[in-house]
């Protein structure tokens, strides 16, 4: 079988996208999926992501981490695949499609930069040194003094698989503020199980985190991450966090084919 496969990346975070909208792609396939990804053997991505029909919206997104399992929301991805249906001719410069978590709206600016509202935030559950909450996928943020030197794999995967999340396990955000409203983050990520240049869903974890502590005063966060910068605009009303948007850039890499 030979697919035609398109490779995206959004600040460092990449992607394999399929047009999978005549469903002949085999999405239980687990095994294809995580070779497909893998950067020795296949294409190499942080995870595979297809672009299908849905009834009510413009596209539905399916997303899968490295490891070849289907997995919540990914908020680079999401912006990734809107730049792919725009050049796939499904949408313009918006839209609106269903992922995992439910409905999302997105634009494209004329500078190729993709605005994608990520799903309100209702609960941010602060600890002593720590906080948790969900943005599309579960988030652990924490805070460190020596962010440049850490290393995010071996600390990620501690408390990734320690007893305070379980056998599913979270994503694990390190922050240290650079300014007012600025953040620098590096994140581990789950299914791929290392760290990753960019998380989208972490960004805007750490912006609503960094709000809930009192360390965040505006409606516009920056957040650096390694592969770029990401910005969150956000605002608060009755608790809940509302109107939240993921915005960066989405680039298209390459195209290309893959005989198995």
């Amino acid at each position: 079988m030979t697919y035609t496969f398109y490779k995206y990346q959004g600040t460092g975070n990449d992607f394999v996208i399929l047009d999978n909208r005549d469903l002949t792609f085999p999405k239980n396939d687990t095994k294809l999926i995580n070779f497909l990804c893998d950067r020795r053997f296949g294409i190499g991505a942080d995870g595979l992501m297809l672009l299908e029909n849905d009834n009510s919206t413009d596209f539905k997104m399916v997303y899968y981490n490295a490891d070849g399992n289907e997995s919540s929301m990914c908020g680079n991805g999401g912006r990734c695949l809107v730049a792919f249906a725009k050049k796939m001719g499904v949408i313009q410069n918006k839209t609106t499609f269903m992922a995992v978590d439910g409905l999302h709206h997105a634009t494209i600016n004329e500078d190729g930069l993709v605005s994608l509202q990520m799903i309100d935030v209702q609960e941010v559950k602060v600890y002593a040194d720590y906080v948790y909450l969900n943005t599309g996928s579960p988030h652990h943020v924490q805070e460190v003094e020596d962010l440049k030197s850490l290393d995010v794999k071996t600390e990620g995967a501690k408390i990734r698989y320690s007893d305070l999340y379980g056998q599913a396990g979270s994503n694990i955000n390190f922050v240290l503020k650079l300014s007012d409203n600025q953040f620098a983050i590096r994140t581990y990520e789950r299914g791929v199980e290392d760290e990753t240049l960019s998380c989208g869903t972490g960004a805007t974890a750490v912006a609503i985190a960094m709000c809930e502590l009192g360390k965040a005063d505006a409606t516009s966060i920056g957040i650096q991450v390694e592969g770029g910068q990401l910005q969150i605009s956000l605002k608060k009303e009755d608790g809940i966090y509302k109107e939240v948007h993921l915005s960066g850039p989405a680039q298209f890499v390459f195209q290309g084919e893959i005989h198995i």
